[in-house]
């Protein structure tokens, strides 16, 4: 998910993101390979851009980690 320097505005640096301690059930462990694998994502990519859309129909605005149009072509669950 690397996008080049010239489609982020201005100096929006790329940072890294860390996460840690997210428990969850077996079941939705499963379901969340399940759905990572049909997609061909992992499960770092299905979080972040899923969280991106959660973000994007809240209103906030961000340069980042997607092409222009994916929100567009965005599925719900």
């Amino acid at each position: 998910m690397c996008i080049p320097s010239r489609m982020r505005p201005g100096n929006d640096p790329i940072v890294n993101l860390s996460l840690n301690g997210g428990r969850v059930t077996e079941t939705f462990r499963a379901a969340l390979f399940d759905a990572t694998a049909r997609e061909g994502l992992s499960v770092n990519e299905f979080c972040l851009q899923a969280t991106a859309e959660k973000l994007a129909a809240s209103g906030r605005h961000f340069s980042g980690l997607f092409r222009p149009g994916d929100f567009d072509t965005a599925r719900s669950v």
